[in-house]
């Protein structure tokens, strides 16, 4: 095994990647497996480089020009050559030496390269946006918008004309044009490639608690689960008021665990189907990107169409509301077995698509975060699957079912008027979702988490079981409310949801294009990885406007079922506190991705999801 060459702490020269500029930056870590530098520059971005792109500062040092630009033969010689000058030449005091001459020629075309580079990282906006600046002693412009790069590429034209005509009459060496081609070339691979990600590397800073959190988190989300399905079931589901323990062998049915494992096969076979558009995902650290098929609203008409087939020949749905707790304990089981499968097969996955931090070498810890990025079975993503598709759509599923049997249980002829707002209400939750599935590819889950037993029970047992609390409720606590108040519930509600998709909308247009005409009027400050943070819009309102929107929305859905108990206002209080983590994690991330932009944005947007409180 190589030794490696730089220690930690040690201030060296690093090279951009894609570029031919060196900053001085200090290196933080070595990877032994991948031989990778990490590496931090002044404004705190941090990345992974090979010890062939780093220098010592010492190799820097600057020579005098007399010793570099002439041997000792021609500086001998011009010693014994005669004082006297021709009447051509100019006055001692306004001659210029050779060397100088080339200097200044040096001089001047090095001024112009560096003009001619930054042009394709200005109008392309590219990962050295922030940090050339910077060294080059150029002013820093906090904000920009779509059309300040265009007016910067029509200024810098004429000094690209008169770069031309001065190569086209230049005398210059063959060398100096062999080295002009090779800046030229790691020029344009520069304006071409997309950003260098950093490779994974062990994961240094453990989340949820370390592997004492995380283990306990595994016990308790199901305990959870369990707690609050036994508590809907009985007649005053105070706090106080513990349920009984139900018999072991009354939590396990073999015909549930089937249905469990027909439910999941059908939603795979919708996956598969060829309906759709195919979409390239994010660049992984490697650069490539993965395709996905979009058809996840595709399969909720057909699960609806299925599911009204059954209605029609006399199926009793509501025999999900008297076995839920066994199908809640036949996910978890399956969710489990899942967890197990994906950790066995990560561990012969290549270290590149390895997921960021969920490579900790702890078996409990990567267990839980989930150790490897995108686990696929040939194309079909088993992670992307998941994310919206039996979990989201069963919870459609066990609200109607939950509907169903408030109308036999109370014998009523409709549902009641509290039914219909949580069943609409999560029904335009879940259709949104499913339409605006593309989005989903930007998120923290699909680009930063891996797919473990987090996410996998939490798709499968914790969205259809817990997000379906307020129906499971009301079966068994009719709570009635008059119009008025079901009116003000509602527009509640559409506030919330008018903020959730125009934020979500607004960034994910700013991520696909941020040249769009129609998103010209935003600002944004422009980041070392070549992405932007917004400023205007939403997102200059409050850092995650998406978040405020969901727990706007998560209230409405509470408030129907009354303040007789708190139970049903579980969702919303469990909410609030995943989306105050979630944050923290994001404001985690974004400094170290984005490092003295991050924080020139928090200046800008004080407060991260309530304005004026938090």
């Amino acid at each position: 095994m190589p030794s490696r060459k730089f220690a930690d702490g040690e201030v060296v020269m690093g090279r951009w990647p894609g570029s031919v500029l060196y900053y001085e930056v200090q290196v933080t870590s070595y990877d032994d497996v991948a031989h990778l530098y990490t590496v931090k520059y002044k404004d705190g971005t941090e990345l992974a480089l090979k010890e062939s792109d780093i220098r010592s500062q010492s190799s820097f040092k600057h020579r005098k020009s007399q010793s570099s630009s002439s041997s000792p033969s021609r500086r001998s010689s011009s010693r014994s050559r005669s004082r006297s000058r021709s009447p051509g030449r100019p006055a001692k005091g306004r001659r210029r030496s050779a060397s100088q001459s080339r200097e200044h020629k040096e001089d001047k075309k090095k001024t112009i390269q560096e003009t001619s580079l930054a042009l394709p990282v200005l109008v392309l906006f590219k990962p050295s946006e922030n940090n050339t600046k910077r060294y080059n002693g150029e002013p820093e412009s906090t904000e920009k918008n779509a059309t300040s790069c265009i007016i910067l590429e029509q200024k810098l034209k004429p000094d690209l004309e008169i770069k031309r005509v001065l190569e086209q009459y230049s005398l210059r060496s063959r060398k100096d044009d062999k080295k002009k081609e090779e800046i030229y070339s790691e020029k344009k691979t520069f304006a071409a490639v997309k950003p260098i990600e950093k490779v994974p590397t062990k994961t240094k800073e453990l989340e949820f608690g370390g592997r004492i959190g995380t283990f306990m988190l595994i016990l308790l989300l199901p305990a959870t689960v369990f707690y609050l399905l036994l508590m809907c079931k009985q007649e005053d589901p105070s706090l106080l008021n513990f349920p009984p323990l139900p018999a072991v062998e009354s939590l396990w049915d073999g015909r549930v665990f089937g249905v469990i494992l027909l439910w999941f096969f059908l939603q795979a076979v919708f996956y598969l189907l060829p309906i759709g558009k195919v979409v390239e995902g994010l660049p992984l650290s490697s650069g490539r990107k993965l395709q996905y098929r979009i058809n996840g609203f595709y399969a909720f008409i057909l699960t609806a169409a299925a599911v009204g087939v059954l209605l029609y020949f006399q199926f009793e749905l509501h025999y999900l509301y008297d076995h839920l707790m066994q199908f809640a304990v036949s996910a978890a089981a399956f969710s489990l077995a899942l967890s197990i499968y994906l950790y066995a097969r990560s561990l012969k996955a290549p270290e590149e698509e390895l997921a960021p931090g969920g490579n900790s070498g702890y078996f409990i810890y990567d267990f839980f975060t989930g150790h490897e990025l995108n686990p696929r079975v040939g194309s079909f993503d088993l992670k992307y699957f998941c994310e919206l598709r039996p979990g989201l759509i069963g919870w459609v599923v066990i609200n109607l079912a939950m509907l169903l049997a408030e109308m036999k249980i109370h014998n009523l002829s409709m549902p009641s008027l509290s039914m219909i707002l949580v069943n609409s209400f999560q029904l335009l939750y879940v259709v949104d979702a499913l339409w605006n599935e593309e989005a989903v590819l930007t998120t923290m889950d699909i680009t930063h988490d891996g797919f473990g037993f987090m996410l996998a029970f939490g798709d499968l047992v914790w969205v259809p079981f817990v997000y379906s609390l307020q129906a499971f409720y009301l079966v068994g606590h009719p709570t009635t409310i008059t119009w008025p108040v079901a009116a003000a519930i509602t527009v509640l509600n559409c506030i919330g949801y008018y903020i959730f998709r125009s934020a979500n909308s607004q960034k994910n247009n700013f991520r696909r294009n941020p040249a769009d005409p129609k998103l010209a009027n935003l600002k944004f400050i422009p980041t070392a990885t070549g992405k932007g943070l917004l400023v205007t819009g939403w997102w200059g309102f409050v850092r995650h406007p998406n978040y405020l929107g969901d727990i706007i929305m998560a209230l409405a859905w509470s408030l129907p079922c009354g303040f007789n108990h708190i139970l049903p206002y579980f969702y919303v209080i469990y909410f609030i506190c995943l989306l105050v983590h979630r944050e923290a994690r994001d404001e985690h991330h974004c400094k170290q991705k984005y490092g003295l932009a991050w924080e020139r944005y928090c200046q800008r947007v004080p407060y991260r999801i309530f304005p004026y409180i938090y």
